[in-house]
């Protein structure tokens, strides 16, 4: 995998905390089998919902992780963000039996979906921009910002065991998550909330 990638990411409402320390980071159907809080767009969980990878399962029966989490999904939910983390987890979730990964978002109708040994076709220049705008080029900017949302697809569940961490906002967020019972490092990063 390409040295960049040294952890994924998936951003995560504080108050599912207690949820995700006891169950993980569960795909939208397993989800939805217990109180929580979504910061899923509807219009594109729609769209999920009915799309199904080429020789797996169906796109909500993933739990799903972002290369990067600075990205169009965290931007559209960037004045919530001292009601949200970036949960930091192992890369080494790559090798769990039945993972895919996308070279842009999961939901797009261009989106290839690959077998980790391939991680090599994805364009991990535009995943890791800090800008997925082209003002002159409507075409691009559209390309972009769904590569900026490439996924990595586990079966079901990241189980608790694959934590290492989480981003947040700001001391005041950091505060609230640790009493969360979130015992892992919290690291205190503005510009990964677009501050």
């Amino acid at each position: 995998m390409n040295p960049r990638v040294t952890e994924l990411q998936c951003i995560m409402p504080l108050e599912n905390i207690p949820s995700v320390l006891k169950l993980g980071i569960l795909s939208n159907e397993r989800a939805a089998k217990v109180p929580h809080y979504s910061v899923a767009l509807e219009v594109v969980q729609e769209r999920r919902d009915h799309k199904n990878v080429p020789g797996g399962l169906k796109l909500h029966q993933y739990a799903n992780l972002y290369f990067h989490a600075r990205n169009p999904m965290l931007f559209k939910r960037k004045d919530a963000a001292a009601t949200l983390c970036v949960l930091r987890v192992s890369t080494e979730v790559r090798h769990i039996d039945g993972v895919v990964i996308t070279d842009r978002n999961a939901s797009s109708d261009y989106v290839r979906f690959l077998h980790p040994s391939q991680a090599g076709l994805l364009d991990y220049d535009a995943i890791f921009a800090s800008d997925w705008r082209h003002p002159n080029d409507p075409i691009a900017y559209y390309r972009h910002r769904s590569q900026k949302c490439a996924e990595v697809l586990v079966p079901h569940c990241v189980e608790p065991k694959h934590l290492t961490g989480a981003y947040v906002v700001d001391e005041a967020v950091a505060s609230q998550l640790t009493s969360a019972g979130f015992a892992m490092p919290v690291t205190i990063d503005p510009v990964m909330f677009f501050r």
